[in-house]
């Protein structure tokens, strides 16, 4: 792993405990709001007389998406969520999975150091088939790359332990160049390791405080996602975009990332995103066995 050398008063504060773009209760009362208005979004395409919601795949074609105080225009050329709600069930471990013509998820989690150490060995015979790893991050004060303190301990403990291995880098981003930075940063410290799951460009607002990135218009995050995403690409792996709903609908121009797949943050029984997306981290409060605290937990539809 390459490492950079950072001078002590360089060093920034690490970024909130990521639960979907949101932080603490906001996070919650967040997900309810946003629940709510897709309910009556989907509730505004039923054809007259219908009592029940169309299943996603189904929706009447609608020139605008209701999302918030907002009617957003259907973006052409991105595809549209196709999951069905019959599809989701919970297996005998406990574990959310999703089934489509014979084709099932696999189970999975994400982690940083703030899960501190982990018995990956517990958690692999708790039924996860996937770990997607914080591999470090961009200070959100000064623009420092910093390393997940736990990075490689978890790289080489989830591997040992038999499970797929993807990583994710917490960008902060304000820039092409900067962006292109933390995939070769990303890159160097994942060479020699087998990552054969996705790796992720995680770039988020920072709630509750001021931060470099305040105001970053959705072309500009836009270019810095799809920088480090060719990078990744190129070097061989499966790159990955991140969000939750906000940033999909709001910040990304998600019809200029279509060469790229996403990973979406909603907290609900059935996600109700209108767009695709492949990878799905369905809550940031899970339990799993070799793990102390909250989890976040995913399922990877590929």
């Amino acid at each position: 792993m390459a490492e950079t050398l950072i001078p002590l008063e360089e060093r920034e504060v690490e970024p909130p405990r990521r639960s979907g773009g949101w932080v603490g209760k906001l996070a919650l009362v967040l997900a309810v709001v946003a629940l709510a208005v897709a309910c009556l979004a989907l509730y505004r395409t039923l054809p007259p007389g219908e009592d029940d919601p169309q299943e996603p795949g189904e929706r009447a074609e609608s020139p605008t998406i209701s999302y918030r105080d907002r009617e957003l225009p259907v973006l052409e050329g991105v595809a549209v969520n196709s999951y069905v709600s019959d599809g989701f069930s919970v297996n005998d471990r406990g574990w959310l999975t999703y089934e489509q013509d014979g084709k099932q998820a696999a189970i999975g989690i994400d982690v940083s150091a703030y899960q501190g150490e982990i018995d990956w060995q517990q958690v692999a015979d708790s039924g996860v088939e996937f770990a997607m790893i914080r591999l470090g991050y961009r200070g959100y004060s000064q623009g420092v790359i910093m390393p997940d303190k736990n990075f490689e301990q978890n790289l080489r403990g989830a591997l040992d332990a038999g499970l797929e291995v993807g990583v994710y880098f917490f960008s902060q981003a304000v820039s092409v160049w900067e962006a292109e930075e933390e995939a070769q940063y990303v890159l160097d410290a994942i060479q020699g390791y087998d990552v054969t799951y996705p790796v992720a460009f995680d770039w988020e607002f920072i709630a509750g405080d001021t931060a470099r990135t305040d105001g970053m218009e959705p072309e500009a995050i836009t270019r810095c996602a799809g920088a480090f995403c060719d990078m990744i690409r190129e070097a061989g792996y499966h790159p990955v975009v991140y969000f939750n709903q906000d940033l999909g609908y709001l910040s990304y121009q998600l019809d200029r990332l279509t060469d790229y797949t996403f990973w979406l943050a909603e907290y609900n029984a059935v996600p109700s995103f209108y767009y695709d997306f492949e990878m799905w981290q369905y809550t940031s409060s899970g339990s799993v066995s070799g793990i102390s605290g909250k989890v976040d937990r995913n399922v990877w539809m590929q």
